[in-house]
């Protein structure tokens, strides 16, 4: 066997049942995150959200997961972009989380709000300079002629916040999604995969087991 296929045999033979879920999902994922940190899957933190436009059109693209706690997950985002104007008409959400080389997925399902904007701001100036001048220079989603049309809007602002900190964009902040379910798949052989679910009904979370 390879590498990759003694580690993706190693957490296949992992158990993986209510006894061991628990009674809360978060230190459950929590876990489930860092087994992915330590087992160095490409990009642990990247969910792919899902979110519908007002015409009913579904869309999906990968974002980073940037703060978890118990009132959910943040992300941020350009609110122009299409997935901001698509959770302003409809604020239902899903994340999805694959690690791959463990055999491991996670749903998380809920609704998006708007994170406090000192949140915002706190995120915002610690990312680097150009990530910054790029949040300005980005109409993240419309059309753009070519990509000097995107460099030459960075250069220009560039030159205009030269020598002083760039300001968050009113336009850019985060998203918190605040979970209703959180679904964990672990695969089996055979394709008897574990699907446990956790279900809340105003501050309690029930579990449950699915068919694969």
């Amino acid at each position: 066997m390879t590498d990759a296929a003694d580690l993706l045999a190693r957490y296949r033979a992992v158990p993986f049942d209510e006894s061991l879920a628990g009674d809360d999902p978060l230190p459950l994922f929590e876990t489930w995150m860092a087994d992915a940190e330590r087992e160095g899957c490409a990009q642990p933190n990247a969910m792919a959200i899902a979110t519908v436009d007002n015409d009913g059109t579904p869309g999906v693209r990968n974002v980073l997961l940037r703060g978890l706690d118990q009132r959910g997950l943040v992300f941020y985002t350009n609110e122009r972009s299409r997935k901001g104007r698509a959770l302003a008409h409809d604020a239902r959400i899903e994340a999805l989380f694959s690690w791959l080389e463990l055999d491991r997925q996670v749903r998380v399902t809920g609704r998006a709000t708007h994170a406090a904007p000192q949140e915002s701001d706190a995120y915002f100036g610690s990312r680097d300079r150009l990530s910054q001048l790029g949040a300005h220079a980005s109409k993240q989603s419309e059309r753009l002629a070519d990509r000097d049309e995107l460099v030459q809007r960075v250069a220009e602002l560039e030159r205009r916040f030269d020598g002083r900190e760039v300001p968050r964009p009113p336009h850019w902040g985060g998203f918190r999604i605040s979970p209703i379910a959180w679904e964990f798949w672990q695969g089996r052989e055979g394709r008897l995969h574990d699907r446990l679910r956790f279900v809340k009904d105003r501050r309690t979370w029930h579990l449950e087991r699915l068919n694969p």
